[in-house]
């Protein structure tokens, strides 16, 4: 979802007759739905992006089948439930964000979350890049700062995220993964740290809504490599280094990539009835310069890529897995560090050095 579309999802099932139509219809009011959008096919599942939408504003909608009656002689229509969607703020303010991706407008959902005010310019936290298919953030972006890290803010209270409705979220707030899936090697893995976020009660909350999080393998990869990891990019602030700006993610595929996908098998209660797990997480991590006049003059980026998989302590660490940035947009199709002037994109995402990524 974006500030002005969104793509629907439905299904049906149980059908009788020829089925000659299927849509959404939505509109503002509940209850009163004057808009129609018609889906391309008559397959289900079946989906359609909307444009055209106003920012910050929630839209209701249901979907629609028309399907072809014996007994009444003629096509009638059988209808979903409502279901309600907001829209995202609109967006100028954020465009000079330097860790944010280029934003499409095709997302399900983007946002942003803000600390103690909850306002624009105060405390800026997290943006994220929420998917209803994958039941996760697709990215998620975050600027660090030495007073990010240093604070006795700690929540560990998982909660839903008050954005989005609670059906599109994982139900993962009051039960563990070995509770609702019976998925004991799993944990719910921070893609925005909560110890990266330790100066402000409210942006560490924020860590831990239930967008915030994936089903990680816990003892050798949450607990281990990924978690060196973390703690490296906040070793990477300092005097020398006020800022670094990181955005990190889950990927499922590759770009144009048929990997086949694990799912956790819920327990009756659990949403959804069958989570697919990551194949792979990356983090990509961009510092800059400035010149006398505060503009930017220079910048070194650097990524990493990893397999969802077990790791050995003593023979694999975090930093045997570098590849550029150019590397992660090639395998996720994202559009990385978007708001960096292209010139300095250019070099900066090349960049497959991290002793050359510390020292600049």
């Amino acid at each position: 979802m974006s500030s002005a579309g969104a793509t629907l999802q439905g299904s049906y099932s149980g059908e009788t007759g020829t089925i000659s139509e299927v849509g959404f219809y939505y509109g503002t009011t509940s209850g009163s739905l004057g808009s129609k959008a018609v889906a391309t096919g008559t397959s289900s599942p079946f989906s359609k992006a909307i444009t055209g939408l106003s920012a910050g504003t929630t839209y209701y909608y249901k979907a629609y089948v028309l399907e072809f009656s014996e007994a009444a002689g003629d096509y009638v229509y059988r209808y979903g439930d409502e279901s309600s969607f907001t829209t995202s703020a609109a967006t100028p303010e954020k465009l000079g964000w330097l860790e944010l991706p280029a934003i499409s407008g095709s997302e399900d959902y983007v946002g942003w979350f803000y600390g103690s005010g909850s306002t624009e310019g105060t405390n800026r936290n997290y943006s994220y890049n929420y998917s209803y298919a994958w039941y996760a953030s697709l990215w998620v972006a975050y600027p660090l700062c030495g007073t990010h890290k240093t604070g006795s803010a700690s929540t560990s209270s998982w909660r839903y995220n008050p954005n989005i409705d609670n059906s599109k979220q994982v139900k993962i707030v009051d039960n563990s993964y070995p509770t609702m899936y019976n998925a004991s090697a799993y944990a719910r893995g921070h893609q925005c740290p909560n110890a990266s976020r330790k100066s402000n009660d409210q942006m560490n909350l924020q860590t831990y809504y239930s967008t915030n999080q994936t089903p990680q393998l816990q003892d050798k990869f949450n607990g281990s490599i990924w978690g060196s990891l973390e703690g490296a990019v906040r070793g990477l602030v300092s005097s020398a280094t006020d800022t670094v700006y990181v955005v990190t993610g889950p990927a499922y595929r590759k770009a144009g990539g048929s990997e086949s996908i694990t799912y956790l098998t819920g327990t009756q209660s659990a949403n959804p009835a069958s989570l697919p797990v990551p194949n792979y997480y990356w983090k990509a991590i961009l510092k800059v310069k400035r010149d006398g006049s505060g503009n930017l003059s220079s910048a070194s980026a650097i990524g990493f890529w990893f397999d969802h998989r077990e790791y050995n302590k003593d023979t694999e660490h975090y930093y045997d897995f570098t590849v550029s940035v150019d590397q992660i947009e090639a395998w996720t199709g994202f559009d990385l560090f978007a708001n960096l002037p292209v010139a300095l994109q250019t070099t900066a995402e090349a960049n497959t050095s991290l002793d050359s990524f510390r020292d600049f």
